[in-house]
């Protein structure tokens, strides 16, 4: 009579809706095995098993998880509200009218109040049964990790500049705003991009990614953000505009006032280029760590190496690139023209090809005769990427295993290996 009692008051409350999350009246182990449509060859069997098995998911009535199924932000709410592990100061209730009554009301009250939701987000209501985004999923779940962790909240703060490298950057369809968020999913890997490059922030996850994606933040919760390093890469980016001394053992110099110097010290300031052909300004750098054209060891090298890259790789340097914006101030800087240029900055500065620039959108020095391609032309700023070489190891002198860019006397960076 007890059981009998709750499952009316639960039915009552509107928890129990078939459909939505509806109850198998089992969600052991056992019972996570026999969905119909989740065959042991599946994909995210192991994720859906464990997130059944938590009580975060439930079945079907008629023995099916439909794990192609899409996720609406009602549903998704709820999960969070499930898998949450931390406690809110302040209970939010009645937040949007058109929640009142519904069967995720209570859950999506929880969601807000551990800070997985803003209510400013969405001021004509929460249209709980509309389609979530993986957009508003990457906000929903970086918000909540930095509602509970100070330093993701922090996270947030360093990667709002970064480079986020997703096809969208470039290519466009990916806000400013929603930086820092994809930047945290990313770097803790909690989603992931498609094989062509995109994030898609528009389009929608399913249950059995869900499953996936909860799975992972059950984990990543209990995780501190510096222990994941492809977001530290992103956050050193987004401070410095340079993943340096993320992805290599260089360090920057000490400044004679204790301050150690970083790359944004030179970010946006001119450089006139030798014989006067024109001005170079810095705006990025960063260092690929590839041990082959499919063995890339950071998050960025992805962005520039692939099997299609133009040139072997050298196994004493690391493959590096700076996006710069050049100004010629005539319509005859050439090739060999442009590398002896900015031979005073950058050594073995050159151009660079591989199936990534189209993948990713970027924009990069060409090949091709500089004059006859059209490339420069004088007096129009033109913002691309180029590469040259860093060191792995020391070298025999002093110049060997120091690098330098250098705006003027008082605005220089220089960086080495210890």
């Amino acid at each position: 009579m007890k059981d009998l009692k709750k499952v009316t008051q639960l039915i009552l409350s509107g928890a129990l809706v078939i459909g939505i999350f509806p109850f198998t009246g089992n969600t052991s182990q056992a019972a996570v095995t026999s969905f119909k449509d989740v065959p042991t060859s599946h994909w995210a069997k192991a994720s859906i098993d464990a997130a059944v098995a938590k009580g975060y998911f439930k079945g079907y009535s008629d023995g099916t998880f439909k794990p192609g199924a899409t996720v609406t932000r009602a549903e998704f709410a709820a999960l969070l509200a499930r898998v949450a592990k931390g406690t809110s100061e302040t209970e939010q209730a009645n937040v949007f009218k058109d929640l009142t009554g519904h069967w995720s009301e209570v859950e999506v009250n929880r969601a807000l109040s551990l800070g997985f939701l803003n209510s400013s987000d969405y001021p004509n209501g929460f249209k709980p049964g509309t389609a979530l985004t993986r957009e508003e999923m990457a906000k929903w779940l970086s918000s909540g990790l930095a509602a509970q962790n100070e330093d993701y909240k922090q996270a947030l703060k360093d990667t709002e500049k970064t480079l986020v490298p997703v096809a969208e950057y470039y290519k466009g369809g990916l806000k400013k705003a929603a930086y820092p968020y994809v930047s945290i999913v990313l770097g803790t890997g909690l989603m992931s991009g498609y094989p062509d490059g995109t994030f898609g922030p528009g389009k929608t996850t399913t249950r059995a990614e869900a499953a996936v994606i909860l799975s992972r933040y059950d984990q990543v919760q209990e995780s501190k953000a510096d222990s994941y390093r492809d977001l530290n890469e992103m956050r050193e980016v987004g401070l410095t505009g340079s993943n340096l001394t993320t992805a290599t053992p260089y360090e920057y110099f000490t400044r004679e006032d204790g301050t150690a110097e970083s790359f944004d010290r030179v970010i946006g300031k001119k450089v006139n280029l030798r014989n006067n052909l024109g001005t170079i300004t810095a705006h990025r750098m960063i260092v690929a760590d590839a041990q082959t054209k499919t063995t890339i060891r950071n998050l960025y090298g992805k962005l520039f190496i692939d099997k299609d890259y133009r040139y072997p790789l050298r196994d004493s340097y690391y493959e590096a690139f700076m996006e710069v914006t050049v100004t010629p101030n005539g319509n005859n800087l050439r090739n060999l023209a442009f590398i002896q240029a900015v031979g005073d900055i950058f050594t073995t500065v050159g151009n660079f090809s591989s199936g990534t620039k189209e993948k990713y959108g970027i924009n990069n020095l060409p090949v091709e005769e500089y004059v006859d391609s059209g490339f420069f032309k004088k007096g129009v700023p033109r913002t691309f990427w180029m590469k040259f070489y860093l060191r792995r190891s020391a070298g025999t002198s002093v110049s060997q295993s120091m690098l330098a860019f250098v705006v003027d006397k008082q605005t220089s960076t220089f960086f080495r290996i210890p």
